[in-house]
């Protein structure tokens, strides 16, 4: 058994040998393991912009800084903003397995348990440095919470895509108000992504996709795509197959659940 001290030690060795010598390995997931959910209404200690216009992307996503004449420029600005977002993405399954599949996008993982951050962001650096130019260099990670902060990072009409896979189904009745899917949230999401854009959800727990559908439906700013819609998108398999929850599923034989919703245009007033 790899005891907490054990996976701190191995974490703390990692990051020694890679500082000394730049070596690109890969780090190893059972050093970074973390309970499976966390408790999104805790007072975690998390560093967020006041706005968007406040976000410094530029360590997230080096290769896409702008140049300036001026160093003094604060917070640095990318030629191009983040629009691909993937809530709660876990250890990063689906961001490596989009980056080389949208390589023209910025996408980012939202994830609020610390240590599987740092797993994530230690990946997209190793593959970086095995692929100088190549891709990753269009994917990052940061941890934060989505419930309490996404309007900090992301300006109205933003974002073309949100994916929302295998979320915490918080099964208990008091705890619904937990859901990453709600009334109130999905107004968050309608006002991040633009018009067109793609909410996309998928679980493997029937009574949870019963309960995105249902509050995404009867939101007005979203509608639910076609079937033929929804397999013609590329990322659908790519969300089916590619997280680590998802292949958890596959080999457990159980069934997923996929919903995709479009943002509307808004009315005009």
């Amino acid at each position: 058994m790899v005891t907490e001290g054990k996976k701190k030690a191995h974490r703390a060795q990692y990051q020694k040998s890679k500082a000394q010598d730049g070596l690109a390995q890969l780090p190893r997931k059972r050093f970074y393991r973390q309970r499976a959910h966390a408790n999104p209404f805790s007072d975690h200690t998390l560093t967020y912009p006041a706005s968007p216009d406040a976000m410094d992307w530029s360590t997230f996503f080096p290769n896409y800084v702008q140049d300036s004449s001026s160093d003094d420029v604060s917070p640095k600005r990318l030629t191009k903003d983040v629009e691909v977002v993937d809530i709660g993405c876990g250890f990063g399954g689906l961001l490596m397995a989009l980056s080389p599949l949208l390589p023209d996008k910025l996408m980012l993982g939202l994830e609020i348990r610390s240590q599987v951050t740092a797993y994530v962001q230690e990946k997209i650096w190793a593959l970086r440095t095995q692929n100088p130019g190549g891709p990753y260099q269009n994917a990052a990670c940061l941890r934060a919470n989505t419930m309490k902060f996404l309007p900090n990072f992301f300006r109205k009409g933003q974002l073309s895509k949100i994916f929302i896979c295998f979320p915490d189904p918080h099964f208990k009745a008091r705890k619904h108000k937990a859901r990453i899917v709600s009334t109130t949230l999905n107004s968050e999401y309608a006002y991040a992504l633009r018009p067109g854009g793609i909410v996309y959800t998928i679980t493997d727990v029937k009574s949870l996709h019963e309960w995105m559908v249902e509050h995404l439906d009867a939101h007005p700013s979203f509608e639910r795509l076609s079937k033929e819609e929804q397999e013609a998108d590329e990322c659908t398999k790519v969300m089916m197959t590619e997280t680590e929850e998802g292949k958890k599923v596959t080999r457990n034989q159980g069934e997923k659940f996929v919903a995709l919703f479009r943002r509307l245009e808004d009315p005009p007033w």
